[in-house]
């Protein structure tokens, strides 16, 4: 089963978290939910330059809160936070509440599935050669930490006449295990020749507990506080 579904959803409740945090009746629940995919689309149609990986919104009784998951959070912020404030009203307006905006930095952008296949979709469309885009990932990915990363590459691939799909591997990715900390996005590259299609994986590690971390943090954590005792 872990095969054929999206890694991120079957995995939501037990080692991943919703982006979207709000109840609502069933009167309002249409009506919430369009507003967030408009929201998501609009930022990451206007922050397409900033590395936006997430989007995640949170919903009180009069207000909201947009969490933006960013690798370049000057870009987003702007000049003496110039952009954020237009943002907000922006997203204010879009929302009919008020909103607050927080600005979450992704330190290692090169374990973040959706901005790896963002990465890759770049080179493409400069005309990269789709080997060495691919393998220019892998090799970031295990060398920053990751336990395993899969990168699937279909379309048309250097102009071939006939479309094909291509897999590429580095260590491990257990889609049947929950626990796993299994990153997934798809993108595509606009090509010359047509759409690329563009899907990542990446495994972190395996999670022993939601809110203390995956495995090898916890072991970390473990062995610095036997030495403190010592």
């Amino acid at each position: 089963m872990g095969q054929k579904v999206n890694p991120k959803g079957i995995r939501l409740g037990i080692v991943k978290d919703w982006d979207s945090k709000w109840y609502a009746n069933s009167k309002d629940y249409s009506k919430y939910l369009l507003s967030d995919i408009k929201v998501r689309n609009y930022l990451f149609k206007k922050l397409i330059n900033a590395s936006v990986s997430r989007v995640q919104i949170g919903r009180l009784v009069n207000n909201a809160k947009v969490t933006i998951y960013t690798a370049r959070p000057g870009i987003v912020i702007g000049k003496k936070g110039a952009d954020i404030e237009q943002l907000k009203l922006i997203i204010s307006k879009m929302m009919g509440i008020p909103v607050h905006i927080n600005i979450e930095e992704i330190k290692k952008p090169e374990l973040d599935a959706r901005l790896v296949a963002e990465n890759i979709s770049q080179q493409l469309e400069k005309r990269v050669m789709y080997r060495r885009a691919v393998k220019r990932v892998l090799g970031n990915a295990t060398r920053l930490g990751a336990q395993g990363i899969k990168v699937m590459v279909s379309g048309r691939l250097n102009g071939a006449e006939i479309a094909r799909s291509e897999w590429y591997r580095e260590g491990r990715v257990p889609l049947h295990t929950f626990r796993a900390d299994v990153d997934y996005s798809s993108y595509g590259a606009k090509t010359q020749y047509g759409v690329i299609g563009i899907k990542v994986w990446i495994f972190k590690g395996e999670i022993l507990d939601h809110k203390k971390g995956t495995l090898d943090e916890v072991a970390h954590r473990g062995a610095i506080n036997q030495i403190a005792k010592k």
